[in-house]
């Protein structure tokens, strides 16, 4: 297993497949033009069409090996949304399947050039996703979080810190206003997020920056995974000491996982 997951890739694969009819269901019980609370303007139509859409451009990253510059974005003649979500995780999923996670192929994040790393990226892309749909369909978030196993938010915990923070920030050219260091911890994990006036950084840790960091934001695995993709508010997890910190590390997400 790649040293960048938590859990193994086949249970990612099951859970891939799990979260897509999570998601699909959850669809049908709200109108297309409902909008997710957490996303403004982002309604559950247009969610199915991104969700559907990336899993096309990914077949794309590894068929291809390199991002295309074209890919099926929208439904074809007559094609429901659901169908289009569908068929497009179908091709993913044979793709994935037939692929050895370790094998070695192109990826935006220079730390894991390998299928696996899709598997794992299209893993939480639905997973945050299917959430979004959910609270757009009326569901209670204890009814939400009970879909979600712990091993995969906490994966999704350390994806959010390693790629989104520590990665895709320094890719944007964006950092912090202040110096501000925070703990995070859940799940039996711990990690530690930095940023200043010229840097972003996140890396996993051992409890010890529990009492090293400015701030501490602690939570149960599912609640901090949510938060940290800014689907629930700070009050939902517990935080300690610095609230400017935990409010930079929130605010520096928004700006990298949009």
């Amino acid at each position: 297993m790649s040293e960048q997951v938590l859990i193994e890739h086949g249970r990612m694969l099951d859970a891939l497949r799990i979260e897509v009819d999570l998601l699909a269901a959850a669809s049908r019980h709200a109108r297309g033009d409902t909008r997710v609370p957490a996303c403004p303007g982002l309604t559950i139509e247009e969610t199915l069409r991104h969700v559907g859409s990336v899993y096309r451009l990914v077949v794309s990253w590894l068929r291809d090996g390199r991002r295309p510059g074209e890919w099926q974005r929208d439904p074809g003649p007559g094609e429901s949304l659901t169908g289009f979500l569908r068929g497009g995780y179908d091709d993913l999923a044979g793709e994935l399947a037939a692929r050895d996670p370790h094998t070695k192929t192109a990826t935006w994040w220079p730390e894991d050039q390998t299928v696996g790393f899709w598997l794992r990226r299209m893993l939480h892309e639905t997973t945050i996703h299917r959430t979004d749909v959910q609270s757009a369909a009326g569901m209670a978030l204890a009814d939400i979080t009970a879909d979600l196993p712990e091993d995969i938010a906490v994966d999704g915990i350390d994806e959010a810190l390693l790629l989104w923070f520590d990665h895709r920030l320094d890719v944007l050219g964006v950092s912090g206003t202040r110096e501000g260091s925070v703990a995070v911890s859940a799940g039996g994990r711990t990690w530690f997020a930095r940023a200043g006036p010229s840097y972003t950084e996140a890396s996993r840790a051992g409890t010890a920056v529990l009492d090293q960091a400015d701030a501490v934001v602690r939570g149960e695995p599912e609640l901090v995974y949510l938060w940290l993709w800014g689907r629930i508010a700070t009050s939902m997890v517990t935080t300690e000491r610095d609230d400017d910190a935990v409010a930079q590390l929130w605010a520096l997400l928004r700006l990298a996982t949009r």
